[in-house]
């Protein structure tokens, strides 16, 4: 067997790290001067400075980051999970929310020099706990989710949702569920809706259950029938065959004359699914959707949309971890976001406007 053989398929010894004396000892200079070149500190010569520099960028110096950060008493991670998709692992990314509030979660974070760590929903303990996490972000927890709390009994900041509020160690944002829920079926009232239907996850969210609750007042105070179907999983696909449910009233019942949905769904897969009940929107159905799809304004006709504003979101909270874990704030803390609905064609009717 030659050594070639002998070695095939095994893996590779690691590169060895470049440490800041190797880069003093190539330079010529002392490892505190090389150290104050490369942070910018100390009274240097502009030629002993870049020539440092130059000798650790052409050596593949890395600072050892990790060890900096655990010196300082903090690794500068931020775990993220979101509660209301327990079963459905990664599949949050699928959603345009989650992926919004994901990115802008991690992007707002990287700014103040956090990285975020990604945690499976429904996490468990044995999954977090031998992470050096800073803090932890909870998005959309299930009511009675133990997550919360074993982060906080030990000793880990966390941001939530309006549930935790006046929880010592967590802060919450949340959306203002009431005041969207109201404007959105204001606006198809005055665009001649008389029996709206309300098409709602069927998840134990502190936001669906609040939604529930303001379409049930609205309707009430109304005098309106309160139409609502719920979904019970996730996805395109039950969405739509909700709405549809929604939809095929019997032969002789008034039809529905507008669509409030607010569990995720393609805004192109909603239109076709009025079409194919024989709807015609915005004539017949007015629709409008809880979404951050970017197809929406494209569409035929365009969908109104309510967008629940997960930058803003994400960047509210960020702050509120960075004023705990920087500032040492102790009192409880919270930012109720508000909601934007950008009306479009879908649920505007001839000669009424905007």
């Amino acid at each position: 067997m030659t050594e070639a053989s002998r070695h095939e398929g095994q893996p590779s010894p690691p590169i060895p790290r470049v440490r800041l004396v190797d880069v003093a000892r190539e330079a010529g200079l002392s490892k505190t001067t090389v150290s104050a070149a490369l942070n910018g500190t100390g009274r240097l010569s502009p030629e002993v400075r870049e020539k440092a520099r130059e000798t650790a960028r052409r050596m593949g110096y890395r600072p050892n980051a990790t060890a900096r950060h655990l010196r300082a008493g903090r690794a500068r991670l931020i775990g993220y999970m979101v509660g209301g998709l327990p079963d459905a692992l990664w599949t949050y990314l699928e959603s345009p929310y989650f992926a919004r509030l994901t990115g802008a979660t991690a992007a707002t974070s990287l700014l103040r020099g956090y990285a975020v760590v990604l945690l499976p929903a429904g996490t468990l303990q044995g999954e977090w706990s031998d992470l050096p996490l800073d803090a932890v972000v909870v998005a959309d927890p299930v009511a009675g989710d133990s997550v919360i709390e074993d982060l906080l009994a030990a000793g880990i900041p966390v941001f939530s949702d309006r549930s935790v509020e006046g929880r010592p160690g967590a802060s919450w944002v949340d959306v203002d569920a009431e005041g969207a829920v109201r404007e959105a079926l204001d606006h198809l009232r005055e665009q001649g809706a008389r029996r709206p239907v309300l098409v709602v996850p069927d998840i134990a969210t502190r936001f669906h259950v609040e939604v529930e609750a303001a379409h049930r007042a609205w309707c009430a105070a109304h005098g309106l029938p309160e139409l609502a179907v719920r979904v019970a999983e996730t996805g395109n696909g039950p969405v739509v065959r909700a709405i549809e449910t929604a939809l095929g009233t019997p032969e002789g019942a008034e039809r529905p004359d507008a669509l409030l949905v607010v569990a995720e769904a393609s805004p192109p897969l909603v239109l076709e699914a009025a079409r194919r009940h024989g709807y015609e929107v915005p004539d017949d159905l007015l629709v409008v959707l809880v979404s951050e799809d970017a197809t929406a304004p494209y569409t035929d006709p365009p969908v109104t949309t309510l967008s629940l504003r997960p930058e803003a979101v994400a960047e509210a909270g960020v702050e509120h971890l960075v004023a705990v874990l920087e500032h040492g704030r102790r009192e409880p803390a919270g930012t109720l976001v508000p909601t934007r609905l950008d009306v479009r064609a879908s649920s505007v009717r001839s000669g009424r406007g905007g």
